[in-house]
């Protein structure tokens, strides 16, 4: 390989994908790599669901982009004829000031969001498979739902490569160089290839090709459960079980999804707290059973069937963390023609098209109309801009 693109894309998994087509889309020349296979389970994109709301505790500045992504997400389901998105509604259970709760209603009452709050007594009539304490509350918005991961990340690189992307895969980059004239050179294992703009979405992997960000990244290793329910599936259906995330008194958070897969795939539930940290290429990825019985503990008194159910399997992926917990996406702070997008920190896989859509702005154009400072490479690592 000695060629030369408009742009090379690294990384191929959510946010890499939707930037190859994307750029393929403008009718640049794309290369893009990835260490491993299409569509792998070897990084964040993957474990069959995520989730997708609107109404976001994390910050009312991430919406605009939650409702372009919306758009993005329908638009993606029709252009690969795929269903990669389907709309359940999703609550956020807690006490009245818990920072998921709170910050859900101020991000809804920003932004002019529909939205309901529920006590504990209506939480257990609408939703029966949930067992709320009696001063727990609910969040709740019809627009949330679920994203496939790697049915999105199949369907982007399909429309990429339809576009005209070369896509290389089992071929990681293994460095990368600004070039004195402009552009860059990125070296792999087959070789060397050129392009006037970069953009490097490496997951877990990016403290290998981004070790001088300002932003520190720690990588955490995440487990995630299936249960078969005692009773069965159908109370958990998509038309009675919407997607959830339940706050902790410690300030941890569980999260969950209706049974997507019928019968035989089960339930899934996962902590978004807890995790070591972990090298992405020595990862424990055995689900241990203590960590099956700590999880089975936390839903004893929240979702009684699933404790009470059959562990079905487990998957292990990686979070790769921001000490703010905020993106990394823009220009990298020394060479213009380099794009970065990492420190996705667990909760980016809802922006998957937006970003792709961002990184091809800042790829071809130098800039974005979305509101990204928050992202800044060059802010200080506790998240301050520069």
């Amino acid at each position: 390989m000695s060629h030369s693109y408009d742009v090379i894309v690294i990384g191929l998994g959510g946010m890499g994908s939707a930037a190859a087509c994307h750029i393929a889309a403008r009718g640049q020349r794309v290369l893009g790599l990835e260490r491993f296979g299409p569509a792998h389970s070897l990084g964040a994109s993957h474990g069959g669901s995520r989730i997708y709301r609107q109404s976001y505790a994390e910050g009312p500045e991430y919406v605009p982009l939650l409702l372009r992504a919306r758009e993005l997400w329908d638009r993606l389901g029709v252009d690969a004829d795929t269903e990669v998105f389907t709309q359940t509604g999703g609550i956020v259970v807690g006490h009245a000031d818990s920072p998921m709760v709170a910050g859900s209603l101020h991000s809804a009452r920003e932004w002019g969001l529909a939205h309901e709050l529920l006590d504990a007594a209506e939480i257990r009539s609408r939703f029966s498979t949930f067992s709320p304490a009696d001063d727990d509350i609910a969040f709740y918005e019809r627009q949330a739902g679920v994203v496939r991961p790697e049915l999105t990340v199949a369907a982007h690189l399909r429309l990429a490569e339809r576009r005209g992307a070369e896509l290389r895969f089992n071929e990681p980059a293994t460095r990368w160089e600004a070039l004195p004239g402009g552009g860059v050179r990125v070296i792999t294992g087959g070789g060397t290839a050129t392009a006037d703009r970069l953009v490097i979405a490496p997951g877990a992997w990016a403290h290998r090709l981004l070790p001088d960000l300002s932003v520190p990244l720690r990588v955490e290793r995440r487990a995630t459960y299936w249960f078969s329910p005692k009773g069965g599936v159908a109370p958990f259906g998509i038309s009675h079980h919407p997607v959830y995330v339940w706050e902790t008194s410690g300030g941890g958070e569980m999260y969950g999804f209706p049974a997507l897969d019928g019968a035989d795939g089960g339930v899934k539930v996962g902590f978004h707290y807890g995790g070591a940290a972990a090298d992405p290429d020595h990862l424990d990825r055995e689900v241990h059973p203590a960590e099956v019985e700590e999880m089975q503990v936390f839903l004893r008194s929240r979702i009684p069937a699933l404790a009470a159910g059959r562990f079905l399997r487990g998957t292990v992926c990686t979070y790769t963390l921001t000490p703010d917990e905020h993106f990394v996406v823009s220009s990298h702070p020394e060479h213009s023609q380099v794009i970065v997008a990492c420190g996705f920190s667990g909760h980016g896989f809802k922006f998957v098209p937006v970003i792709g859509e961002i990184l091809a702005d800042l790829a071809i154009d130098g800039t974005t109309h979305h509101p990204i400072s928050l992202f800044d490479a060059s802010r200080s690592p506790t998240g301050a801009q520069p």
